[in-house]
Order: structure tokens, then C-alpha cells, then sequence
């Protein structure tokens, strides 16, 4: 499968990314035939804006390549994790690739590591966390809605990620990863209304010599209390931070006076923030919270509760 490992030429059961323009791309299973409506097989021909496609004159092309339409063309391109993001069916909410570049660098992953996700949502981040940990890492994902997860778990099988990815159903802030998970994680990431409730389920899964934590909220609230929480659970480094995309462009200015050269009063090439937003610019997607856990030698040893009946000051009674 094409999101497993970079090849070549396309194969049929592979996904492609047809490229028609920066705003219009769709991600396509190479598949001979399909079943329509009335349950008949038919050849599977895919209609665009600029015309219709046979997707299977698309096995043997190699990625890259330009392919003909009815009425155009269009690119046929690798699948990656960044163009998925542009692509995917939306089950829910996702997070875009400038929140996910900045994720994968705070939880330090690299090969190897091996990362815990709550929740899975429609697996844009998870196809980016399974590119970093891959081919000796894995990533375990969880997700409260059933369904959701069988989805998603197919979905990863089907790109290839079947053995680096694992998709679980289960409720993370009753019910927590599982005894099978503790100690093991290098770092754990969550995406979820009430992340400060994960914390300590958190702190059982990191391994012992310590690791990383993230969480995406979409609110300051959130992030107060989860900052609370982990400053109270003894977690260090804690900081919160926003990716935001400013595009910048490119003219041809005159100005009434050279800034140099008086002779020299030509136009100018400059740069400048657009007046204009673009359209698909985004704003405000989420506050990342970020901190580390430190090994358990190190871990500063919580006090217990004062009791109330004991004067302030006073060592409550063993």
C-alpha cells in the first residue's frame, strides 16, 4: 500500500492524491471496478470539474505523472500524511498540518518511540504520528465512539499502517489506557473536552524514565485547568502555545523617495503581510499544551492533604 513506504508506479488497492489545483484535490482508491446503486459492477470512473477519469488507466502510471481528463488533466500524486489531511473524509474535527508539525516536534518522537493518542477522530494527526515512529515504533489511538474506531482501524490496515497503528475503543478518562500500556509510552497526546481528567492515566502509561505530553484545546478555560493539573501531578516545562499562518506578498513598488540611491527610482520588489486573507487561511485552531514528565527518581513527592481539624502550620497525624 502507498502510505506504507514510498514506491514508483501505482498498484491496484492503492491510494493516489489527484491533483487538479492548491484548492482542489481528492484522495482516490485504485480500484478496476465498483458496485453502484442498482448492485451491478461497473468500471470505476471518477467525475471531476474538469472532466471524468478511468481510474484503472491509472495502474502502471507512475506517481507524479500527468493524467488525462475529459475535459483537462490533473496530477496524480504520493499519498502523504500532510496531503491526507487535504483529502480525508471528515468524521469529526482535525487538526492541519501546522498544529501537527508543531505536535510532532514537542513530544520529541522519532523512530522507535512509542505513542499514546486520545481521540482518534478521523486520523489525520494519527497518519502523521505513524510516519514518525515508523518501522520499529507504534502508535496506540484511542477514540470513545465505536464506531468511529472500526472505521478508522480499517482505514489504517488499509494504507499499510496495520502494524505500526493500533485503534482502541474505550472511554481514557473513566476508564483510562489499560494495564497492558503502563509504563511504556515515550509520550502521550490528547485531544479531548476534559484533557485534564486524563492527566493521571497519563502519568501510569509514560515509562519511568520519564517523557512528554501535549494536548490540543480550542479553549483558554481548558487550558487553565489542564496546566493546573499538571503543574499539581509534578510535570515540568509546562507551556502553552498557538500556531498561527501569516502569508506574506511579493510586489513591484515605486517609491517617491529612493531609500538608497537618489538616481535609482525604479519600482522596488518588497514583501508585506497580504491585505487580503486568503480564503482557506486559517485562524485560531487550538492552544497546545506542552510539559515533561521526569523520571521517577527525580518526581518531587507530593504532600498530603492538611487536615482541616489541625492548625495552619501543623504536620497532620500519621
Amino acid at each position: 500500500m502507498s502510505f506504507d513506504k514510498y514506491k514508483t508506479l501505482i498498484e491496484e488497492d492503492d491510494v493516489v492524491i489527484l491533483y487538479l489545483n492548491p484548492n482542489s484535490m481528492y484522495a482516490i482508491k485504485v480500484k478496476t471496478n465498483v458496485v453502484d446503486k442498482l448492485g451491478k459492477t461497473v468500471d470505476n470512473v471518477f467525475q471531476t470539474t474538469y472532466g471524468a477519469l478511468k481510474v484503472k488507466d491509472l495502474i502502471g502510471t507512475e506517481f507524479g505523472s500527468k493524467v488525462t481528463l475529459s475535459k483537462g488533466w490533473a496530477y496524480v500524486l504520493h499519498p502523504t500524511p500532510e496531503l491526507w489531511t487535504l483529502t480525508l473524509p471528515h468524521r469529526t474535527q482535525i487538526i492541519y498540518t501546522p498544529d501537527i508539525s508543531m505536535i510532532i516536534l514537542q513530544l520529541e518522537l522519532r523512530p522507535g518511540s512509542v505513542i499514546v493518542e486520545s481521540g482518534t477522530g478521523s486520523g489525520s494527526l494519527t497518519h502523521a504520528l505513524a510516519r514518525s515512529v515508523r518501522p520499529t515504533g507504534h502508535v496506540y489511538t484511542f477514540d470513545f465512539h465505536e464506531q468511529r474506531v472500526s472505521v478508522a482501524q480499517e482505514e489504517f490496515s488499509a494504507h499499510g499502517l496495520g502494524a505500526v497503528v493500533t485503534s482502541r475503543h474505550r472511554d481514557v478518562c473513566k476508564q483510562g489506557f489499560g494495564e497492558e500500556l503502563t509504563g511504556r509510552a515515550d509520550a502521550v497526546f490528547l485531544d479531548l473536552p476534559h484533557p485534564w481528567l486524563v492527566i493521571e492515566h497519563a502519568i501510569r502509561t509514560i515509562k519511568d524514565s520519564g517523557g512528554r505530553f501535549c494536548s490540543f484545546s480550542p479553549c483558554i478555560e481548558q487550558v487553565q485547568k489542564t496546566c493546573e493539573t499538571l503543574h499539581a501531578e509534578g510535570f515540568t516545562d509546562i507551556e502553552t502555545m498557538e500556531c498561527l499562518r501569516r502569508e506574506y506578498c511579493v510586489q513591484n513598488r515605486s517609491f517617491p523617495l529612493a531609500l538608497t540611491d537618489k538616481d535609482d527610482s525604479g519600482p522596488k520588489v518588497h514583501t508585506m503581510p497580504c491585505m487580503i486573507l486568503p480564503a482557506n487561511m486559517p485562524g485560531h485552531t487550538g492552544y497546545l499544551t506542552c510539559a515533561t514528565l521526569p523520571p521517577v527518581w527525580s518526581r518531587t513527592q507530593r504532600q498530603p492533604a492538611q487536615n482541616s481539624t489541625n492548625p495552619p502550620g501543623e504536620t497532620p497525624p500519621q
